[in-house]
């Protein structure tokens, strides 16, 4: 092997000296350098040293200047693994020798890919001398200038492209020694406390796997940025702030001490180091390589796919979809000119959801059976979460039923959106099955789970059940809060359940939150509409005490409350008291009065205060109509009553089974058989059922015939 044209004679007599052994040029012939080879000890860094070893191609730069001949031949028994500087001096440099580790493993692969017919007693002379060279440059210092430009100015030694792969493989080497300086600082803070708790609490919650491995990851990185940044302020701080007489400069060395840089030493002189790595043609050590490239893969995640060409107009047509558009075909399209991984899939999504978020979730609903996006329990939730929280439940029960065919079971973090879909809206069944079993995962339900089963069983009338739940939580040591409270109540009141309200009422007190104007109404409308005027008064009267002045709407929970009881007297009494303390009644409460003198058939009373209503510039509610319907046809004015039955009837989707049935009552006893008969069909064909006694009396009205006219 001729290596006239690669390493000068000067470069080997320079190698032979520090090797402490004495090598002459010699153009036709060299003599053999022997030496013991050290056991390797650094093992592969990066994804890139193994690739030398997989894909071995001609570096043809090499081949202008190395080549054979048969008149010179290079013999060597052995390459020395452990070069021992002359100085014995100076302390050895751990940095120097991971260096020069790599450095000679990344060479022996681009020397083996250019000299295949060449053995490895060979290939290994050659790395010494190019080794020798890059030693010799050290202790010069200029092998950082070399580093710094972009391409090496070649020298006597070495040619102008061996030195531009010497440059590009030292880069390399310092980029992989970054890598692991930085890998082996994030081990570091994944042993942190801080990490660790939030990994526990991850795990409790439901999140393991994958996702858990890639959250801890995230986060001692985070934790790793934010350390550095706080010693930068340090650093920052002690060099405007100089102390113990220290000058600028001292304080700079300390700071320089403390963020330690992988870089070769700036400095001059002979080196002790040793080189590890001459012997690693092991087949033992690609496998190494492959796993290392793999943990790599993990700790740091991929970057998607630069987009260009027509694949780029591919994506901008997709970004302007619109909302009724089919986007499979462009989606196939893309996916053939891309071939995408998870994280080009994902960085559309995301880029989908910020510039078009009306085709986001149809797109979305795609990726997931493409089989490059490889989908997994979260991409199902949040999906089946943005349906829920839009309404669509139809849509987000499709997605639950591909998840589970997929064989992807549903999760704790899933069945918890269910839970608050199925509550919002009503479907208490589902509700319950998916609360059921989160606790059979042996999963405790937080405060925002019990609000949601809690409203979702107050919105269907189920109060007692709702405050089971509640009851449940006081047990756990969750304080419900003032909202669940208050929902609880007003189901309570309107359900005319006195003992339900006032037992919330008092547990609410015990809680700790103060009696409202709100929860001091409900409890008179819940008094009043059970017909216990006395209990609606005391608790009107402490309302007043506690300085909650009465509204409109409470006045007339109250006047209701004395007209089950007829006592008009004391209603009156009442008004008269509060418009002495500036109280002008409202809609609510004339609506109430007009009522309670229709019943009492006070035809002028009423219409004065009917005239009231109108000077309000109100619109008279539905159930001021059916008192007057009710008045003018028990009082005989058949004028007046088909104008009042008229608007019922336009209103007839707003009634209610009451409202119908009082109507019906009304036109009996005032003698409009036909008309009350009419007014029945309307109330069946709105799916209500009268009642016996009202059956009864169309039965009895039927035998006796009208005694009035109809206003038909």
């Amino acid at each position: 092997m001729n290596l006239k044209h690669l390493i000068s004679g000067k470069t080997i007599n320079n190698l032979s000296k520090i090797n402490g052994k004495s090598i002459s040029y010699n153009p036709k012939k060299l003599s053999t350098i022997a030496a013991a080879r050290s056991p390797p000890l650094y093992s592969l860094s990066s994804g890139q040293s193994s690739a030398f070893l997989r894909n071995r191609k001609p570096i043809f730069p090499f081949v202008r200047y190395i080549h054979s001949t048969q008149e010179t031949k290079l013999s060597y028994a052995g390459v020395e693994a452990k070069l021992v500087s002359s100085d014995s001096e100076e302390e050895e440099d751990g940095t120097v020798n991971e260096f020069l580790s790599r450095f000679v493993w990344i060479m022996r692969g681009k020397l083996s890919d250019a000299y295949r017919d060449c053995n490895e007693e060979t290939i290994d002379g050659m790395l010494l001398i190019i080794v020798g060279k890059v030693v010799e440059e050290m202790e010069k210092g200029g092998i950082q200038q070399m580093l710094d430009s972009a391409v090496a100015m070649p020298s006597q030694d070495f040619s102008e492209d061996l030195w531009r792969t010497v440059w590009e493989v030292s880069n390399m080497v310092l980029e992989d020694m970054e890598k692991a300086r930085k890998k082996e600082k994030v081990k570091q803070f994944l042993q942190s406390e801080e990490v660790k708790e939030m990994c526990r609490f991850a795990s409790e919650v439901g999140i393991h796997g994958d996702l858990l491995r890639e959250l801890r990851f995230k986060w001692a990185i985070e934790k790793m940025e934010e350390n550095d940044f706080y010693r930068s302020l340090e650093r920052l701080r002690d060099e405007e702030q100089p102390k113990d007489g220290k000058t600028f400069d001292e304080q700079a060395v300390v700071a320089e001490d403390e963020q330690r840089v992988v870089s070769l030493p700036k400095r001059k002189g002979k080196l002790k180091y040793k080189i590890y790595g001459l012997d690693l043609s092991d087949p033992k050590w690609a496998e190494v390589a492959d796993k290392i490239h793999e943990r790599e893969a993990m700790v740091w995640p991929q970057e998607p796919k630069s987009l260009s060409g027509k694949c780029k107009l591919v994506i901008e047509k997709i970004l302007s979809l619109k909302q009724e558009d089919d986007p499979s075909q462009i989606l196939a399209e893309w996916t053939e000119l891309l071939q995408p991984s998870r994280v080009d899939w994902i960085s559309l999504l995301d880029r989908l959801e910020q510039q078009n978020p009306d085709i986001h979730l149809k797109v979305a609903e795609l990726v997931l059976s493409e089989k490059s996006f490889q989908a997994n329990i979260p991409d199902y939730r949040k999906l089946i979460d943005a349906y829920a929280k839009e309404n669509r439940i139809e849509d987000a029960e499709r997605i639950l039923k591909m998840m589970v065919e997929n064989g992807v079971m549903p999760d704790i973090l899933t069945t918890t959106v269910l839970v608050h879909m199925y509550s919002k809206v009503g479907n208490l069944d589902r509700a319950k099955e998916a609360f059921e079993s989160l606790r059979s995962y042996g999963f405790q339900p937080d405060m925002k789970l019990y609000n949601s089963m809690i409203m979702g069983y107050v919105n269907a009338g189920q109060p007692k059940l709702a405050e089971s739940l509640m009851r449940e939580m006081e047990t756990r040591d969750i304080k419900p809060s003032e909202e669940i409270y208050m929902a609880l109540l007003r189901s309570y009141a309107h359900s005319c359940d006195v003992i339900g309200a006032g037992r919330i009422a008092i547990t609410m007190q015990f809680a700790g939150f103060q009696p409202t104007m709100e929860s001091c109404s409900l409890l008179v409308e819940a008094y009043g509409q059970a017909g216990d005027s006395d209990q609606a008064r005391s608790n009107f009267n402490n309302m007043i005490k506690l300085g909650h002045k009465p509204d409109d709407k409470c006045t007339a929970s109250m006047i209701a409350a004395y007209e089950k009881k007829n006592l008009l007297d004391k209603a009156l009494d009442l008004l008269l008291q509060l418009e002495k303390d500036g109280f002008e009644p409202g809609i609510a409460t004339y609506t109430v009065l007009v009522d309670w003198l229709g019943k009492l058939q006070l035809v002028d009373e009423a219409e004065q205060l009917l005239g009231k209503i109108a000077d309000l510039g109100e619109v008279p509610p539905l159930k001021v109509h059916v008192s007057l319907c009710d008045m003018y046809s028990r009082a005989g004015f058949e004028r007046k009553a088909l104008q009042a039955l008229g608007v019922l009837e336009a209103k007839k989707d707003e009634l209610g089974p009451h409202e119908f049935e009082r109507t019906i009552h009304a036109l009996i006893a005032g003698g409009f058989v036909k008309d009350a008969r009419r007014i029945h069909g309307l109330m069946e064909a709105r799916g209500f059922t009268a009642s016996q006694q009202l059956n009864f009396a169309l039965s009895v009205s039927q035998t006796h015939g009208p005694r009035r006219p109809t206003m038909g």
